[in-house]
């Protein structure tokens, strides 16, 4: 049995393991390794250190279905809505930009539960904190290092960012055509901050909106009531609000250290919402990498870096920036990685 390791347990790993195990059932073994102590990537949903407040999603805020995408990818909706991981959109958002035929869907449980559901029907093993820094080949397999350790595995699917990618050591840097070299540095990357604020049960808001698209400052572009927007109010729990930068501020001061930056992005909200209640605790976050702005040009949504044995790139830098874009990227990563190991099975009979 051929084992396969997927490096980065967010939305594209999560779809990958999930996709994989169903199509190649009992052919492989299944193994997703990611460097956080918890699943999600940029589908991230935080818990406070109170549990007196709702969760919040620091990441992804909610997904966009075009009508193409919903009627293509109807399987995986229908599987998310009748889990009840998924629900229609059905809160005020100001200044939301709605396109026909587009339909909008939250996360009651938080972002983190659709990664979560995906990873827990694959049965893939998933290791946390593990943290891949290179990549040698060894043979017929590879050879994957990580802070404390290494394994060996048949093939392997990175699903992580590109410039993450691009710094693991190893053989990989030599495998690289020049072509694809110059494919993944292409790709480019939006960068913010986030900033989750937790209240107590007692608090209410004096404004009526579930989020807000924000025109009139110079940091600050989104911000949500998270159980709200949600549609997911718990009693007994106090809200929770999750405040987005805009790009430019957050490419701006992407080097700069939170003590430098969460001042400025809280006094901005103090601007904004002057009559906000004390926060019970903060959560700040860091995206370095918040969306691709560029993906890899005329990409069918991977990479094959070497055939045998196998190593393949996927992720929304491969297709485009959203859930289906990871849809897409993952079905494509399995389709690849089926027909490369059928070769591999009928060579070796």
């Amino acid at each position: 049995m051929s084992r396969v390791l997927i490096v980065g347990a967010g939305l594209t790993g999560s779809l990958c393991a999930y996709v994989l195990k169903r199509v190649l059932q009992s052919k492989a073994q299944f193994v997703v390794w990611d460097k956080a102590r918890g699943a999600g990537g940029r589908m991230s949903t935080s818990r406070p250190p109170d549990p007196t407040s709702h969760s919040a999603d620091l990441g992804a805020q909610y997904i966009t279905a075009t009508a193409a995408y919903s009627q293509s990818h109807s399987n995986f909706y229908t599987e998310l809505l009748s889990a009840g991981l998924l629900k229609s959109l059905d809160c005020h958002i100001e200044g939301l930009q709605h396109k026909e035929g587009n339909k909008n869907y939250v996360t009651p449980l938080g972002t983190s539960s659709v990664v979560k559901h995906f990873l827990s029907e694959s049965g893939a093993d998933l290791y946390l904190e593990y943290h891949v820094t290179g990549l040698r080949r060894c043979g017929a397999s590879w050879k994957v290092e990580r802070k404390g350790g290494n394994e060996k595995f048949d093939a392997v699917v990175l699903t992580i960012p590109v410039p993450q990618i691009l710094q693991l050591q190893g053989d990989l840097g030599n495998l690289l055509s020049v072509q694809q070299r110059e494919q993944l540095e292409s790709v480019r990357y939006s960068s913010r901050f986030a900033i989750a604020l937790f209240f107590s049960p007692d608090v209410v808001f004096s404004f009526s909106w579930g989020a807000r698209y924000v025109t009139d400052s110079h940091c600050i572009r989104y911000i949500a009531v998270d159980n709200k927007k949600r549609s997911s109010d718990t009693p007994g729990l106090g809200p929770s609000l999750v405040v987005h930068t805009s790009v430019p501020f957050g490419l701006e001061h992407l080097e700069n250290d939170k003590d430098a930056i969460q001042p400025i992005i809280l006094q901005e909200l103090q601007r904004l919402l002057p009559d906000l209640p004390q926060p019970v605790s903060i959560k700040f976050q860091k995206w370095r990498y918040s969306q691709v702005l560029t993906s890899v040009p005329n990409c069918p949504g991977h990479m094959t870096i070497l055939e045998q044995p196998l190593l393949i790139c996927g992720g929304d830098a491969f297709t485009h920036s959203n859930f289906d874009g990871c849809v897409e990227s993952a079905l494509s990563v399995c389709r690849a990685l089926q027909f490369l190991l059928d070769v591999k099975q009928n060579i070796s009979l």
